[in-house]
């Protein structure tokens, strides 16, 4: 079965400052996800889909969305505050405006989801050669296997010399993730790469180990599995103004309860996304070098 690839697009960009799942970075203003679904129309997907929010819809469709269904099997669901939230959770969010997270998102494609599915994040370049092995293992996925997948970067190559990142940083044991711990606060200081708790303590990292960028490959079981986590989460933490259900914590619990495993994958490219407007240039530049070395070619589509 050809598996799906799943877009994580319906983020603020608080830290970018406009609508980075849209931002022009090719000649022909192609944007990072035009690159991410031509990769899978290559590596062998049979489907995109796009998580969105309904206030960027119509600039989504005029930029990218009506021109990729032209040529692939696509389609875009809505990710927004009440999405899979009953009216007591309603009630208790009702002065929230931060979106639920990256897991909510995940739950929110459910109805769309036919197939085994790999997920990206729209504002990160993760390379074809990444999505091509999360593909390849995703096509002979039964839908209710246990046995996830994910690729994995090396920290250093995914550091942002505009800012702080957040990345999950790994161990990893016998080709499988044994644990994920998210660190929302990794920074450059000086030439050391710096993770500092809320708590203001700070950590040093080498720069070696490796992290996870989201990009993870799921049976469709999964969804069911996720849904007990995120129903004690909104059931908790419907009130928060901050807090958010994220995907690494959620595969964290995953293995920490034994209902799943990831095989581990790597990938020795080097990422750039579009984490700050000062990301922007630097993205262009690299697209720039790929399809100056026929990598991509001059118009996608």
């Amino acid at each position: 079965m050809k598996p799906t690839l799943l877009v994580l697009a319906a983020g603020l960009g608080s830290r970018y400052g406009g609508i980075k799942q849209i931002e022009a970075v090719g000649k022909n203003n192609e944007c990072l996800l035009d690159y991410a679904t031509y990769d899978a129309m290559k590596s062998g997907y049979g489907k995109v889909v796009y998580i969105i929010r309904k206030d960027i819809e119509k600039d989504f469709r005029d930029r990218l969305f009506d021109q990729v269904a032209k040529k692939y099997d696509a389609e875009y669901v809505f990710q927004e505050h009440e999405s899979l939230l009953n009216a007591e959770a309603l009630n208790a969010s009702k002065n929230r405006s931060k979106p639920w997270g990256t897991l909510h998102a995940i739950l929110c494609a459910k109805d769309a989801i036919k197939a085994p599915f790999a997920v990206i994040n729209s504002d990160d370049f993760y390379g074809r050669q990444a999505i091509k092995t999360l593909g390849d293992y995703l096509k002979d996925l039964s839908p209710d296997s246990t046995e996830h997948a994910m690729v994995g970067y090396v920290l250093g190559n995914t550091m942002s010399h505009s800012g702080s990142v957040s990345r999950g940083v790994c161990t990893v044991e016998n080709g499988y993730l044994k644990s994920i711990n998210e660190n929302k606060n990794i920074y450059y200081q000086g030439e050391k790469i710096i993770t500092e708790a809320p708590d203001g303590s700070k950590k040093e990292f080498t720069g070696k180990e490796w992290v996870s960028m989201n990009l993870f490959g799921f049976s469709q079981r999964v969804l069911d599995d996720f849904q007990p986590y995120w129903e004690n989460f909104i059931a908790t933490k419907a009130d928060t103004e901050k807090e958010e259900c994220l995907l690494p914590i959620a595969v964290g619990h995953m293995l920490e309860h034994n209902y799943g495993k990831v095989k581990f994958f790597s990938s020795s490219e080097n990422w750039f996304g579009m984490t700050y407007t000062e990301d922007r240039q630097i993205v262009r530049n690299e697209i720039a070098k790929k399809v100056e070395k026929g990598y991509y070619p001059e118009r996608l589509y």
